[in-house]
């Protein structure tokens, strides 16, 4: 039996001065004392879609789909710090997507049809364009988390390109997850 994959497409973070802005905001999650998680430098990236643990012989078929897909490089302003589900019961820190929102939700709305003819599910929350920088483990000291993300709906971290879509491969391991990417297609 081949052993699965676990995957996901994406674009990755190719600025530095945007990543030390998230850092920046990090860090100040950190300091609220709330218990969060933060997502490592090196795998900060905008998830198009999950997809899970994919057979080693998948990955060609979704590379081709991958090539279908119509688009030009484009900006992404990262822009904005919310959370999902909701700011009383926060699970994840996102920073948010204002400009390449629509071209990011053109190239998923292209892929996702394929990608269920290729057998996936349908992605059951649809897209939603965000950077995850960290993860809530518990409601400790959640109060003076929810004060820094309400003080902060409009925090300016800069401008990315989106220029290649990637299929990544997801290793999770004890000091967390590694990435690395199994394909790339820059159009």
């Amino acid at each position: 039996m081949s052993e699965r994959i676990r995957s996901f497409l994406a674009f990755d973070m190719d600025s530095q001065a945007v990543l030390r802005k998230i850092i920046e905001v990090q860090s100040a999650l950190v300091k609220t004392g709330a218990d969060v998680k933060t997502v490592e430098p090196q795998n900060i990236h905008i998830t198009l879609r999950f997809l899970g643990n994919i057979l080693p012989a998948t990955v060609d078929k979704i590379f081709e789909q991958m090539k279908r897909t119509k688009f030009a490089p484009f900006n992404v302003k990262i822009h904005g710090v919310g959370v999902f589900p909701t700011i009383n019961y926060p699970k994840v820190v996102w920073a948010g997507i204002t400009e390449g929102s629509k071209q990011l939700q053109n190239i998923f709305d292209q892929l996702e049809p394929r990608l269920q003819e290729l057998g996936f599910s349908p992605e059951p929350k649809g897209f939603s364009p965000h950077l995850t920088i960290a993860r809530v483990r518990s409601a400790r000291n959640k109060p003076p988390l929810v004060k820094f993300i309400s003080e902060n709906p409009e925090f300016e971290f800069g401008i990315i390109k989106a220029a290649c879509l990637k299929l990544k491969k997801s290793e999770l391991t004890s000091r967390g997850p590694i990435y690395s990417t199994l394909k790339e297609f820059c159009p």
